[in-house]
């Protein structure tokens, strides 16, 4: 910075500048607020229907969030501004300051095209001569590059921060200048050490990054600013490089049991990264999905994709990224397999191979496992992966089906080729047992592209309805769980991603099961978004074999309580529209409603039955504590009106989501079940068949009077014992249609169990 400017600076348009800004902050809170509780509020209370309960709602959501955004960048923005005003004008003070002690030792400074010049005065000399003139000369010099690199750091910070959104606006946030400014130094700190040689790396080098990843790994521009720096090439280098003990055998030697901090840590780094909008990230993502398919050496057989597979199991990476990825993986998957016909060789993890996963569950071998469980965050990517073409009809391929008797080539969707056909490639986990990450990783992806949230979480007020893709895809699993249900059974681990996914389509489920496609179904069980068309014997299967594992059968039976609830009240409601109401008497409704929530928990118990008794020999204690361990979730969620899923009733009485009867109705209901598996009733089961199901007839009759009797009384209802006593008809004969519908399908079930 030249001396003259910063010596006479007028920093009045900079006031302004920063005042204009905060002024704007006051009209973007306005605007937020407006947004949220209006626009947003409105959408989440209206009446949606057809494709206006996901595509409208999602476009309302989308533009509310954006100026939540837009507040947050303004924020950050006047920050800066702020800051590197307030420091400018710190320099200029001190940079007088100085000036006026020079004076005072016969010193005079005068500005000398861009710098300046320190001189004694003729006609009286410094005290300490020369000395004085140098030392002013400095203090004068670190004053201005002072003043220069917070002013290039606050060019650099804003700059940085704008292009991080191509489109809209970004929702980093940055309280100064200097947070900004410390988020690029640190940036390029970290990536020079990734840069070394892995035989140079020193551990400290490693606490170095593993502390500094972990530290800003949520920072919009430090994660733009690491990845670009590193480059693709330099991300893969690095974590291959790091994980060859004969290489980097410093750092193993010391730090290999934090390695898997490391790995979370970059990954976490990484997925911020790709959210990134500027012309080095879209590069880093071009040239990254590029290198999927390339060795990583001349000599070598590892793949790009292997590697950045494992960088990808933790965080939200963008969708597009995903999406271009996911395209290439699959042509070398397809290439490398010959169309699915065998265990591509590549993937299979050989002794002498690095490990590239260090969580534990699984080599890393296989680029799949790692891709899926980035799915599993990113649900629009999943849903486009699993719904993409994995070979068509037309490719050279051995996939074929009797169609009118006579087996014929069929295309196969990413869904079908990964749930029923692919062959997946052997591996084990640390402690030396068979490896069920990849079939794990699947199903968190599937509980992703179904359910339209990040596996693993509850549904919130603001996620979407079901849209056609998500119950179309739902449709294929159950149809194909349906079909040959040791497609689960066989891989059980799978049924607690499949059991949250079964759990939120309880109002379709539900609607499966009472065998009225024809008829007022509809009315009975409102869905909003599009409807998932099951057949009744797929489900009673999917049920099945969902109930054999403690955490599927938990996340469907509360599910189904809290439902229960719900649509209690929704029916007894006496405000409820006329064209909206289910044509049956309170009593006839109530018994409908039991009937089918009996049949669903009679299912269920006698998947429990099965795993209890049967081979697996599971602990009745299992199930009862998988239950209790609901109720965190459960509670936040009824308690805001959620229910199962989101939004599956709507009415102008409740809104989009339930009303504040139905989840009181709802929390009665579970606080019962949650009681219920805090008694020693089920722990005691053993290996009795006869208790495990006549404890699961009595939770169901409790559940169902209990849910009428609330939802009467919340209401005021002249009827309450008289829809209460019809809850016990309904509920047996739910259970006896549970019992009916399993003893047929035993052969397919692959049981023998029948409840006494």
């Amino acid at each position: 910075m030249d001396f003259e400017a910063l010596h006479s600076a007028n920093f009045k348009l900079l006031d302004d500048t920063v005042a204009d800004w905060t002024s704007m902050l006051g009209r973007l809170q306005a605007l937020k607020q407006d947004a949220r509780d209006g626009l947003q509020g409105k959408a989440r209370k209206a009446n949606w229907a057809g494709d206006n309960a996901v595509i409208g709602r999602e476009f309302v959501g989308k533009t509310a969030g954006e100026f939540g955004d837009a507040l947050t960048q303004a924020t950050s923005i006047r920050n800066i501004m702020r800051d590197t005003r307030d420091e400018l004008k710190t320099q200029q003070r001190l940079l007088k300051e100085a000036v006026e002690r020079g004076r005072g030792k016969n010193l005079t400074v005068t500005a000398n095209g861009g710098g300046f010049i320190v001189r004694e005065n003729p006609d009286k000399k410094a005290p300490g001569g020369q000395s004085d003139v140098n030392g002013l000369r400095d203090e004068l010099q670190g004053i201005l590059n002072r003043a220069t690199e917070i002013d290039t750091s606050a060019s650099t910070s804003l700059k940085a921060l704008v292009d991080l959104a191509d489109h809209g606006f970004s929702d980093a946030v940055y309280k100064d200048r200097d947070s900004a400014a410390n988020a690029v130094k640190e940036a390029e700190k970290l990536a020079a050490l990734a840069k070394k040689k892995p035989e140079d790396l020193t551990p400290a080098d490693f606490d170095a990054l593993n502390a500094g990843l972990g530290k800003y790994s949520g920072d919009p521009i430090f994660a733009e600013h690491f990845a670009s720096t590193l480059g693709p090439k330099g991300t893969l280098e690095f974590w291959t490089g790091l994980n060859d003990p004969r290489l980097a055998y410093k750092v193993a030697s010391e730090r290999f049991q934090q390695y898997d901090d490391l790995q979370k840590n970059l990954s976490l780094t990484l997925a911020a990264a790709t959210q990134a909008d500027t012309p080095e990230m879209t590069r880093w993502k071009h040239d990254m999905v590029n290198m999927a398919d390339q060795p990583l050496s001349k000599s070598g057989t590892m793949f790009g994709a292997q590697v950045m597979s494992n960088l990808m199991r933790w965080g939200n990476f963008d969708d597009q990224f995903l999406k271009d990825y996911g395209t290439k993986l699959i042509e070398t998957e397809k290439k490398l397999s010959e169309n699915g016909r065998h265990v591509p060789l590549a993937w299979q993890h050989m002794v002498t191979d690095p490990l590239l996963n260090r969580t534990g569950t699984d080599s890393g071998s296989d680029p799949m496992t790692g891709f899926l469980r980035a799915l599993s965050n990113s649900p629009d990517a999943a849903t486009d992966f699993f719904k993409s073409d994995f070979v068509t009809k037309d490719e050279d391929h051995e996939f074929k089906k009797k169609v009118n008797g006579k087996e014929e080539k069929i295309g196969l969707s990413n869904f079908d080729y990964f749930f029923e056909e692919r062959d997946w490639p052997k591996d084990q986990d640390d402690k030396g047992k068979e490896s069920t990450e990849g079939r794990n990783s699947l199903a968190m992806a599937l509980e992703a592209a179904t359910t339209g949230h990040p596996a693993g979480e509850m549904r919130t007020e603001d996620t979407l309805p079901h849209n056609k893709d998500q119950a179309d895809l739902m449709q294929k699993v159950v149809s194909s769980i349906g079909s040959d249900p040791e497609r689960l059974t066989k891989h059980i681990h799978m049924a607690d991603s499949i059991g949250q996914m079964t759990s939120e389509y309880l109002p379709d489920i539900n609607r499966a099961i009472s065998d009225d496609k024809g008829g007022n179904s509809h009315k009975l069980f409102p869905i909003v978004g599009t409807p998932a068309e099951f057949e009744h014997a797929d489900v009673t299967r999917l049920l099945f074999s969902v109930g054999q594992d403690p955490k599927g059968n938990a996340a469907v039976e509360v599910g189904q309580a809290a439902y229960l609830g719900n649509l209690m009240d929704h029916h007894l409601n006496p405000n409820i529209p006329q064209d909206m109401r289910y044509p049956q008497s309170p009593q006839d409704t109530a018994e409908m409603i039991s009937r089918r929530s009996a049949e669903i928990g009679g299912t269920l118990a006698l998947g429990r039955q099965e795993a209890i008794v049967g081979p697996a020999a599971k602990e009745a204690k299992d199930f009862a504590d998988s239950i209790a361990q609901q109720k965190n979730a459960w509670s936040g969620a009824v308690s805001t009106g959620i229910g199962v899923g989101v939004s599956f009733i709507a009415t102008p009485v409740g809104g989009a989501v339930a009303s504040g009867v139905a989840s009181t109705v709802s929390s009665v209901v579970l606080e019962h079940i949650f009681q219920q598996s805090e008694t020693d009733v089920l722990k005691e089961a053993g290996k009795e068949s006869s208790r495990v199901w006549e404890q699961a007839r009595q939770d169901n009759i409790a559940m169902s009077r209990i849910a009428a009797e609330e939802a009467a009384k919340s209401h005021n209802l002249p009827y309450t014992d008289q829809v209460a006593t019809r809850t016990l008809k309904g509920t047996d004969d739910g259970l006896s249609d549970a019992s009916d519908n399993t003893s047929r399908m035993a052969d397919d079930l692959n049981t023998e169990i029948q409840p006494e």
